[in-house]
């Protein structure tokens, strides 16, 4: 196998981080070379300071070093505009470090949506953006002391709890101001990023793209206002263009008609979805959609019921909206065939 430097010196980047102990042993066995070649090129590395490592011998490990870092405290007044915030802030770092243009691209949607929300939306005195740049991610993060994300989506739709707020901002098109905002930034932005999260209150919200595994989990203590973080591979060949296209629909001018849904957002707890409510709480809002994609990874079992209230009674209700499901395990698939042979047709499919 052909292979070059900097070859060995993308993977041990790309790897470092999830072998901090063994990246030498994982480096030669993919290249076939000694542990004292794999050697020769992390201390390269370390006296560049793209990495770092601690102990010795046998029982050393390595660690990126962040090659870039900045941290800012604005305070809100009424003349801040996000895009000013980008050049001004951002864009500089971007080209210092050589940053790809379609990671740039990435970035900037990402850094301009989140600061917008907290401009328009969080009713804060203050807020923090950070910036930090490893060999192999960018990191930027949004943290305001204003009402809270999830609160505020409650109040302006009337919900249950925080959690019913985090599944209605999963299907996108959430908005506490329609006449200025379409609520697309956090639907796209956590899809672009391969790692967003929102801290707010005493949720925590997350999504991987690497297995498209999305998180809630309840926290101790609350956290004050909204803390967003995004993470994006330097070397990432998304582009935004693709996230935005993967969601429209060329017979409807391009626009957001579609949506993915991950189902395990609707349930609380250990509780399995069962009823027909649970059901109801996870429809509201998809005939804002042409196609809505439930995504049942990590669903162990539905009801009856819930299947029955989405694929028949929904689906005879609501002949224009396009459902269907992916990730299903057998158990989850035989009940939703059965619900649709108690009478649904038409369109309603899964995709494997």
């Amino acid at each position: 196998m052909e292979f070059t430097s900097e070859d060995i010196r993308n993977l041990i980047i790309e790897n470092i981080e999830d072998h901090p102990s063994d990246i030498s042993a994982l480096v030669g066995e993919k290249f076939s070379i000694s542990r004292q070649a794999v050697h020769l090129h992390l201390k390269n590395l370390e006296e560049e300071g793209v990495i770092s490592s601690e102990g010795s011998t046998r029982g050393k490990k390595y660690f990126l070093r962040v090659m870039l870092e900045q941290h800012w405290t604005i305070p809100l007044s009424s003349g801040l505009q996000e895009d000013r915030m980008w050049r001004e802030y951002i864009e500089p770092l971007m080209k210092q470090l050589n940053i790809k243009p379609n990671v740039t691209d990435i970035c900037h949607y990402g850094f301009t949506e989140m600061v917008n929300n907290v401009l328009d939306h969080s009713q804060a005195q203050t807020f923090s953006p950070h910036f930090k740049a490893t060999a192999k991610n960018i990191r930027m993060s949004v943290s305001d002391n204003g009402v809270g994300i999830f609160e505020k989506i409650k109040q302006a739709y009337k919900l249950e709890d925080h959690r019913h707020a985090i599944l209605e901002l999963a299907k996108g098109k959430v908005t506490v101001d329609p006449e200025r905002h379409t609520g697309e930034g956090i639907f796209f932005t956590t899809r672009m990023f391969d790692y967003f999260a929102i801290m707010s209150g005493r949720l925590f919200y997350s999504r991987k793209s690497k297995g498209d595994d999305w998180l809630i989990e309840d926290k101790d203590s609350d956290h004050h206002g909204t803390y967003v973080v995004m993470e994006i591979d330097r070397n990432s060949l998304r582009t935004a263009k693709e996230v935005f296209d993967k969601f429209a629909s060329e017979a409807h001018n391009y626009g957001f008609t579609k949506t993915h849904v991950p189902v395990k957002l609707a349930i609380y707890g250990h509780e399995n979805l069962i009823s027909r409510s649970q059901a109801k709480r996870l429809l509201a809002r998809f005939d804002k959609f042409k196609e809505v994609l439930l995504d049942f990874e990590g669903v162990e079992r539905i009801g009856q019921a819930f299947a029955d209230e989405i694929f028949r009674v929904y689906k005879n209700e609501h002949p224009n909206v396009e459902i269907v499901w992916i990730r299903t395990n057998q158990e989850v698939e035989k009940m939703i065939q059965r619900s649709q042979n108690g009478g649904l047709s038409g369109q309603s499919h899964s995709h494997d």
